[in-house]
């Protein structure tokens, strides 16, 4: 498979017929090819995955770890099928049943969380930050490993993200859309 051809812009059903081993997204049509994680990033992911299935067991939410397809129907009167928002977040929290499907999610997930790279921390801060408070994602996460520090966007009344919360290793963070999930940063980022 060739990335891209020019002038051509992808949608969820040229997505799908892609070899599964490709680990690609798409941002507004255009793929997005996602390098192999580096063992910090696939550190942090176990730890913050281990933390929040342990507390989801026998619950209604489900978390999944990348790779998770998420197709984001951003554009008005298209089916899913024709989406141009694919991505593959590090970890997402779906509550709503009827939105999971054997490849994934379809629609808004409650919650995401994505581990910068380097290769993605443009594309993490800027064009995923603003899909998904578009897509009405109620919480998202953006962590930095080599920094230690977590920054929680939660969705607002006016359907904007505020300004976020900011967490370091030494911390303990509440999980808003549930009661009583905490993550402690400390597991998380030791390494």
């Amino acid at each position: 498979m060739s990335f891209p051809e020019k002038d051509r812009v992808y949608t969820y059903s040229d997505y799908i017929s892609w070899p599964e081993d490709e680990r690609v997204e798409l941002i507004d049509g255009n793929p997005h090819l996602k390098a192999a994680p580096s063992r910090i990033h696939q550190k942090t992911l176990s730890e913050l995955h281990r933390q929040i299935a342990n507390f989801l067991d026998g619950k209604e939410c489900e978390v999944y770890p990348a790779p998770f397809n998420v197709v984001l129907n951003l554009e008005e009167n298209r089916n899913e099928e024709d989406s141009q928002n694919v991505f593959e977040p590090d970890i997402t929290i779906v509550c709503d049943q009827s939105k999971l499907d054997d490849r994934g999610c379809k629609g808004s997930p409650d919650m995401v969380i994505e581990i910068i790279s380097p290769s993605s921390a443009r594309t993490d801060k800027i064009d995923k930050f603003n899909k998904y408070e578009q897509a009405g994602v109620k919480e998202y996460w953006i962590i930095e490993p080599e920094e230690k520090i977590v920054s929680v966007f939660t969705l607002q009344k006016n359907q904007r993200y505020g300004r976020p919360n900011l967490y370091s290793d030494e911390d303990q963070v509440r999980v808003s859309i549930f009661d009583d999930l905490m993550i402690d940063l400390k597991r998380v980022f030791s390494f």
